[in-house]
């Protein structure tokens, strides 16, 4: 039905419209114009070749409801996808269907539950989480109905191996754990972890959050895990952030295949096609296919790199490193004493700071917005008091780094030499500071005209 009046719209012109989006467009923050050093979130540089091919028109256009026979490419791509990425991983099958990590995540322990139902271990409601896991993995776990058992870390950052001992029953269905962990340290003793989970009747799922530490040098199914999720919008390079768009592909171990949502990709001679999922089967944990989008970049990007996939874990660990030992001695490093490696990330803590000045974490990352440089990834994870968590990833190079370290120790200083400065930061950017609370209390959750404009 046509409306009788028109739609109260400002009367705007094609430049006026124009110069104010491309103003909206500058005032934005991303990977493309400047550093973005949130840990556990790996905002690397997005390759351009990877979105050129995901615009391709040929690809681009398909429902995912037409006829097989129509998609065929499409359906070889996920195929030859989801092989590379068993063979990263060390995984024996795979599917692609979850779109964002936490689904992945919340797919992995569904399959858990089902697994322990179908062998009548149903009584397994007891899910472990490290207090370095991945921030999702409690929520994950008890949405899939799990009881949360938190297992604390060591004085070497790594998990407690008598507290592990301690936490595992015949209520045990398994654990989720990332490797390496949130403080940016690698669980070397991985091997007696899975022996003890498995020996207690459990699986281990592993958070591929941190996955682009490892690439092409250690694969999780070696490790013994069960159950490997990926963020192939992280590891494999796609623009995210703001809540998408995702892809949390899902590899398992052959024996829970059958639990996996279906279609899956199967290779047959030289054609790829679907197959039904197995009647154990959890089901559909999105519909259709999944992020195809998403998938065909990390495809790209995958094949771009080929054997040399392996540099990326390689720099990402010394650039990290490097930054680490830049910083070392003017904020406190949590666990550097025991172990002096980090992988990807490493975590500061501003505890310190915050005692002597009053200036938190959250002031810094916001003062560094003048510098700027986005903050790192604040307060977390939780057992690093006023945490500041930092991933340089492998795109960025010295000079990056070099100025990233040099803004932070400045903004250090700040803090002594003048508290309020930063705790009043940020001054450069297109707002000021935000009433959090305000926020929190008067959401805008719609767009609407002001009085005035």
């Amino acid at each position: 039905m046509q409306r009788e009046e028109p739609p109260d719209l400002p009367e705007l012109s094609e430049m006026d419209v124009v110069r104010h989006y491309i103003t909206l467009s500058q005032m934005n923050y991303g990977v493309d114009n400047g550093f973005y050093p949130l840990g556990s979130c790996t905002m690397k540089y997005n390759p351009k070749v990877c979105e050129r091919i995901a615009d391709q028109y040929s690809l681009a256009p398909h429902h995912p409801l037409e006829s097989e026979d129509c998609v065929k490419g499409n359906i070889e791509i996920m195929g030859r996808l989801g092989q590379r990425l068993l063979d990263l991983s060390g995984m024996d099958n795979i599917t692609l269907q979850p779109v964002a990590g936490a689904q992945g995540e919340l797919l992995g322990a569904k399959i858990i539950r089902k697994h322990h139902e179908c062998s009548g271990a149903a009584g397994r409601d007891e899910m472990i989480v490290p207090d370095t896991a991945h921030g999702t993995n409690p929520a994950s776990a008890a949405m899939a109905g799990y009881r949360i058992v938190e297992v604390p870390s060591g004085d070497d950052g790594q998990i407690d191996m008598d507290a592990l001992r301690s936490a595992v029953s015949e209520r045990t269905a398994g654990i989720m754990l990332t490797n390496p962990n949130t403080l940016g340290i690698f669980e070397g003793r991985i091997g007696e972890i899975s022996d003890i989970v498995h020996g207690a009747g459990g699986l281990l799922y592993y958070d591929g959050a941190n996955l682009n530490a490892l690439l092409g040098l250690v694969r999780p199914g070696d490790m013994g895990f069960d159950i490997v999720h990926f963020n192939l919008h992280k590891t494999f390079s796609t623009p995210h952030g703001g809540g998408g768009p995702g892809a949390g592909a899902i590899a398992v171990k052959g024996f829970l295949k059958e639990y996996l949502p279906g279609p899956l990709v199967a290779k047959r001679g030289n054609e790829y096609s679907f197959e039904r999922s197995g009647e154990g089967s959890i089901g559909k944990i999105s519909a259709y296919h999944g992020n195809f989008a998403i998938l065909l970049r990390a495809y790209a990007y995958i094949v771009a790199l080929g054997s040399d996939i392996v540099s990326v874990s390689e720099q990402s660990v010394i650039n990290s490193n490097y930054l680490m030992h830049r910083l070392k001695d003017h904020f406190a490093i949590p666990f550097l004493e025991r172990t002096t490696l980090r992988k990807h990330e490493f975590v500061i803590s501003c505890e310190d700071i915050k005692r002597d000045t009053g200036v938190s974490a959250l002031d810094i990352g916001r003062r560094l917005l003048d510098y700027g440089f986005h903050a790192p990834t604040v307060y977390f994870p939780l057992i690093v008091k006023e945490a500041l968590m930092i991933e340089p990833t492998e795109t960025e190079d010295k000079a990056t780094l070099d100025a990233f370290a040099e803004a932070l120790i400045s903004v250090r200083k700040e803090c002594y030499d003048d508290p309020e400065l930063v705790k009043n930061a940020p001054y450069n950017t297109s707002r000021r500071k935000i009433d959090v609370v305000r926020a929190a209390r008067e959401p805008t959750l719609s767009w609407k005209m002001e009085e005035g404009d």
